[in-house]
């Protein structure tokens, strides 16, 4: 089976978008699936990478510019299935990665303290030539009944389909976001790299809980509030927070953490290659984000049976069950919440115990890339049949790799 995946960028380093797309396109060939990634931007770091607008000017090439070349390309190249990132009405599966454009923008707007700004940013959104056309295209892609299959990644992109585009639901197929697994941590290894995390901090008492954030947005993902809920924490628990990621905005949230008076508490590490490690090091994986469709960042604290806490605007809530994997805060403002939260996360035994029922509970499988790519085969062949074509065999044993 020939499959197409479509992405306006390859390069990892942007964002969970093109490192998902990566790590899907390497399991389903791992599932015999001949698979080229078709990109308007970056870097061909294999052979089945085709860079469509290398030329056109600037950091991203148009949707329009972008449209024409790919239409071009697939006239010449033969694809059982074209799978696109992007609201392409002629693919044969849809699958926005950031969830719909419309909530993206609504909830993006609400992440700014400052209501006014709030209202400035939500109506420069709306107004934004560029995003206007990737938001027309996906409406009418969602309310034309002979439009793709839309692969939402939680059930929290379903509804989103529902209430902006009152969209089908026969169209819809929910399959939930996966991470590629980690090579398992040792125990040496792991306290190798918690001993080194916590030697970061000023204040690092040796029974301090570790909390791990990690975000290229800080302010959409919450990281105000949370350190908000810290300053309330620290005189009576001792507690350390790492920060990974690169943000433009770092050096606004240090000054915060600074009037708060919890520096010694608060370290921002920056961007790193992987997170593997600091999270097989790090107690509980937080992320009280605004919004998120489904976040890699806690699903690969799952997969690593670490317990979570984050947002109702978190489509990785489909995969855990609150107070018993994690918690799960209804509103990412509310910083009582968040610190009691953190307070019941202290006792090392509930720790433990979340840790444990992770792994019993089949979660770290369930978040795996694998059953994503076993899924999307299925589909695939769904749509061939539908489509009255025959795909080319694959043996009952790999489609359930």
């Amino acid at each position: 089976m020939r499959v197409a995946l479509i992405i306006e960028r390859t390069d990892i380093t942007l964002g969970g978008a093109e490192r998902s797309i990566a790590e899907l396109s390497e399991a389903l060939a791992l599932k015999g699936l001949d698979v080229t990634i078709l990109a308007a931007k970056g870097e061909p770091d294999s052979a089945n990478t085709q860079i469509l607008c290398p030329d056109s000017g600037g950091k991203r090439a148009t949707f329009t510019e972008f449209e024409t070349l790919l239409k071009g390309h697939l006239a010449q190249h033969d694809y059982d299935i074209v799978h696109s990132v992007l609201p392409f009405s002629f693919a044969d599966v849809y699958q926005p990665r950031g969830g719909t454009y419309r909530e993206t923008v609504l909830r993006s707007a609400l992440s700014y303290e400052n209501r006014s700004i709030a209202w400035l940013k939500r109506l420069g959104a709306f107004v934004n030539h560029r995003r206007q056309q990737f938001m027309m295209a996906e409406r009418s892609l969602s309310k034309n009944a002979q439009g793709p299959k839309i692969v939402a990644i939680s059930q929290y992109v379903v509804n989103q389909f529902r209430t902006h585009y009152d969209t089908d639901p026969a169209r819809i197929v929910l399959i939930a976001n996966g991470v590629k697994p980690g090579e398992p941590v040792d125990s040496r290894q792991r306290q190798r790299t918690r001993r080194d995390m916590l030697a970061q901090f000023r204040c690092r008492p040796p029974d301090a809980m570790l909390l791990l954030f990690a975000a290229y947005n800080f302010r959409l993902k919450g990281l105000g509030p949370l350190l908000h809920a810290l300053a309330l924490i620290k005189q009576t628990q001792p507690c350390c927070l790492s920060i990974v990621g690169k943000s433009h905005s770092a050096e606004t949230y240090e000054e915060t953490a600074q009037r708060l008076n919890i520096s010694n508490h608060v370290h921002f590490t920056g961007s790193v290659d992987r997170l593997h490690g600091l999270l097989a090091a790090a107690d509980v994986a937080i992320l009280p984000t605004f919004y998120d469709p489904a976040s890699r960042f806690v699903l690969e604290a799952l997969s690593l049976a670490k317990p979570v806490i984050t947002t109702q605007y978190n489509g990785a809530t489909d995969l855990f069950v609150h107070e018993r994997h994690g918690f799960v805060i209804h509103d990412p403002e509310d910083v009582g919440a968040l610190v009691h939260a953190i307070r019941s996360m202290s006792d090392p035994e509930r720790l433990r115990k979340m840790s444990a029922a992770i792994a019993a509970d089949g979660i770290t499988e369930r978040v795996s890339i694998n059953r994503v790519a076993a899924q999307l085969i299925r589909l695939y062949e769904t749509i061939l049949r539908q489509k009255g074509r025959e795909a080319c065999s694959l043996s009952a044993a790999s489609a359930s790799r």
